[in-house]
């Protein structure tokens, strides 16, 4: 019985990762247990962040977003025309008390109304490099706001 337990768990955990439910959101430690004997011993595993390369450009600006304000507002309109695409975001924070230093950027698709939201500080990631893979062509609109930070954000289609 506890076999068949086990490997149902294990068919289901395969399932997802083949069906790619899995969504990575940085580097996580993965633990994995290995058995000699009658002791356990545990190993950590990092999960790479995911990095792609890009090609055309639908949104690059190479002198980037400065932010000096809560009450700054960038809004960006582009069109999409490839299902494989992707956005890379690069932060400098400009304070040194990096507790003031946050960057949001919320990406609707026009045509569906669907928005996410990514940044950097403070409810978002501190990860300084961001690579974020999107699958949906269209209209979209990108509302960036931050305080005391310089952005770099690229939106492109994906290299194969």
């Amino acid at each position: 019985m506890k076999y068949r337990v086990l490997i149902a768990l294990v068919l289901v955990i395969a399932g997802v990762m083949i069906a790619g439910c899995t969504q990575n959101q940085g580097a996580v430690a993965t633990p994995t247990l290995a058995t000699a004997g009658t002791e356990t011993a545990a190993t950590v595993t990092a999960v790479p962040l995911p990095t792609f390369s890009l090609g055309y450009a639908y949104l690059d600006k190479p002198n980037g977003y400065t932010f000096n304000s809560e009450k700054d507002v960038i809004t960006e309109k582009f069109r999409v025309d490839n299902s494989s695409w992707g956005i890379h975001i690069k932060i400098k924070p400009l304070n040194d008390d990096l507790q003031y230093c946050w960057f949001k950027m919320v990406v609707t698709n026009e045509d569906n109304g669907q928005s996410d939201t990514y940044g950097y500080g403070r409810d978002q990631s501190i990860e300084t490099d961001q690579w974020i893979p999107m699958y949906t062509q269209g209209p979209y609109n990108v509302t960036m706001t931050g305080n005391r930070v310089k952005v770099w954000v690229t939106a492109a289609k994906r290299n194969p």
